[in-house]
């Protein structure tokens, strides 16, 4: 086993998926999830050619310098802004992610978290648990309607087109803001009408965040933006926490300034704002919009094979990673 390069698995994945690194790597997973500082990163990566990581393992220069073995990062997620890319460019350090397989399943989870949002069913849910269902009144628990609303989304990309699609199903006129607009028959496919973003904020019934988290999209919707919106519309973040200023939101959900909001994704996760925490108008879900058997073990499989084909193996051996970043 010496002789062959070194790979770490930050986490628990799917002991089959990754026994395919063994025969050409010595493979160090972790046993469990935990969050590792930048020194346990640099001991984890010590003598490590390659790694297989997630959102979580934040990989810079500091880390980069003292990792002078590590050719190959795998990050089993389609976003990657654990990735200072600079950093890992200067030390010659490529990377690649998990992108389209995860695009339905996490589309559908976002139409869950909008539906829950709208028809009010985690406070309904908790209020029934209680015990205070003794008698319902006709004009008690009335949520907001998805068929016939306007349905906008911030980002268009694998995602936001596959919600898009969705959309068709309820009779909805679906409304977009991107960095770039879609080609004319992309947007007919996904039936979506490119707006500004202030349009997009003050017409959407139903706001749809599916856009990368950078230094531009931080805090892209924040007071400002929230004050432009319907008091009747919904929210749903599936994209990633810092897009949504998290206590801005919450002020406007407290303030009835906003009607609900679904949340798969929070600044500073996994730790969530306690102002959100104590509203009842909020779904809240610890970042699992992907989370299906299948696609979970698609998501896994993806990062191997990608690994695998960096040094010249597996079923891809002789191609570039498919999913380079």
């Amino acid at each position: 086993m010496g002789d062959k390069p070194k790979v770490w698995v930050s986490r628990p994945l799917f002991p089959d998926i990754i026994a395919r690194l063994e025969p050409v790597f010595d493979v160090h997973a972790e046993p469990e999830t935990r969050a590792f500082s930048i020194d346990d990163l640099v001991g984890r990566l010590h003598g490590m050619s390659a790694a297989v990581t997630g959102l979580a393992d934040r990989i810079d220069d500091r880390v980069l310098s003292r990792a002078p073995h590590l050719k190959f990062v795998a990050n089993v997620s389609v976003g990657y802004n654990n990735f200072d890319l600079d950093a890992m460019r200067a030390h010659g350090v490529a990377a690649s992610n998990t992108p389209d397989v995860l695009t339905d399943t996490t589309a559908d989870y976002a139409w869950a978290l909008m539906m829950a949002a709208a028809r009010r069913v985690g406070a309904a849910e908790r209020w029934l648990r209680a015990g205070y269902w003794h008698g319902t009144r006709f004009d008690q628990w009335m949520g907001m309607d998805l068929h016939g609303s306007t349905l906008g989304i911030l980002g268009m990309g694998r995602i936001g087109q596959a919600i898009a699609r969705r959309a068709s199903g309820f009779d909805m006129k679906v409304i977009y803001h991107n960095r770039s607009r879609l080609d004319a028959g992309l947007e007919h496919a996904v039936n979506a009408h490119y707006v500004d973003k202030a349009t997009l904020l003050r017409q959407a019934d139903h706001l749809m965040l599916v856009l990368p988290l950078t230094a531009e999209s931080r805090h892209a919707i924040g007071a400002a933006e929230l004050a432009m919106m319907k008091p009747s519309a919904t929210l749903v973040n599936i994209a990633r926490g810092g897009i949504v200023d998290d206590s801005a939101l919450a002020a406007a959900l407290a303030d009835g300034r906003l009607a609900a909001a679904g949340l798969d994704v929070f600044e500073g996760e996994p730790a969530v704002h306690p102002a959100l925490m104590a509203l009842d108008n909020v779904v809240l879900s610890p970042h699992i919009a992907s989370a299906s058997g299948r696609t979970r073990r698609a998501m896994a499989a993806l990062a191997v094979d990608n690994v695998l084909a960096f040094f010249g193996h597996g079923p891809h051996a002789g191609k570039p990673p498919s999913r380079v970043v």
